[in-house]
């Protein structure tokens, strides 16, 4: 198994448990459990490989990714009402799969030869789009839109050290394992510290201004 497979297997998993766990939170069944794991765990992926032209789509070509997402949601299921703070849980498994995710998005979208910019887009799709998703089909507002969440700024970071760190002729490994620990950490500050950029703050018009 390649690091890069490896990668993705590790983003399914831990992203199928945030999706089991956002269930948990909706009172779902278990079916529900499953589609709404599977839909986190794979959501960010299939849109990065039906965006870059990648065919098969991962999951497609590797089933078994499915397979443990719908395992890991058959596990919170039975053992959700264990955790004393399932929202708590959830923020850092999130921030897990961010940092494994990202990264993952960044070396596929590399080996398939594209350049920064599209590299940048692909590491922050593929880390934040499953989440997305969850939020959105379970009617909460979605945590990379929440106000002080240092959630896309984290994935863009990560996603800008693993180009600077080929740029200064890091190999392929080390340098996602940079993409990973700079989206780790700046998540885990935000939550942990509560790092965040400036919000857009309206200014009064002036007296005498049009109004707009």
């Amino acid at each position: 198994m390649t690091p890069l497979v490896a990668l993705e297997y590790a983003s399914v998993l831990v992203f199928a448990l945030t999706g089991a766990l956002v269930a948990s939170r909706a009172q779902l069944d278990l079916v529900g459990f499953i589609f709404i794991a599977c839909l986190t765990a794979v959501g960010g992926g299939t849109l990065r490989d039906l965006l870059l032209g990648r065919d098969p789509v991962f999951w497609v070509a590797r089933p078994e990714f499915v397979v443990i997402a719908a395992l890991a949601a058959v596990a919170v299921f039975f053992t959700a009402h264990l955790l004393e703070s399932r929202y708590r849980a959830l923020l850092w498994l999130d921030a897990c799969a961010l940092a494994v995710a990202v990264p993952a998005g960044v070396g596929v979208t590399i080996g398939l030869g594209h350049g920064p910019v599209i590299v940048l887009i692909m590491g922050v799709a593929t880390g934040s789009f499953g989440g997305l998703m969850r939020d959105v089909v379970c009617n909460e507002v979605p945590l990379i839109l929440r106000k002080g969440e240092f959630y896309l700024t984290a994935a863009f970071c990560g996603a800008a050290a693993a180009l600077i760190s080929g740029a200064l002729g890091w190999p392929g490994l080390p340098a996602l394992l940079a993409c990973a620990g700079v989206t780790f950490a700046m998540r885990a500050g935000g939550l942990a510290f509560g790092w965040s950029l400036p919000d857009y703050k309206a200014r009064p018009p002036r007296p005498g201004s049009p109004k707009r």
